[in-house]
């Protein structure tokens, strides 16, 4: 994953997919591109990049409780609809 581009991990969504990423804490929001697989820590969904980790305030905290929801699938179906709650 190259830092300073928006983009993320995610374990199953395809890769392309745009999603938008909300820090639960402070509302600020950043639409990123999966471009890779993981996180493999248990608890955790999605792992951004430290541009995109930037634009939403968690640099610091390493952390985030957030909220993804998919704009843009492109070509690719992608199962279930609507805002996903992580935690960690």
């Amino acid at each position: 994953m190259n830092p300073s581009n928006l983009t993320a991990a995610h374990r199953s969504l395809p890769f392309g997919t745009k999603v938008l990423v909300t820090n639960k804490r402070n509302g600020r929001s950043v639409v990123v591109r999966i471009n890779d697989r993981g996180p493999f820590i248990r608890g955790r969904v999605i792992d951004v990049s430290k541009a995109a980790a930037q634009n939403i305030g968690m640099v610091s905290s390493g952390t985030a409780q957030v909220c993804f929801q998919v704009v843009d699938a492109g070509s690719q179906k992608v199962a279930g609809k609507g805002l996903k709650n992580i935690d960690g």
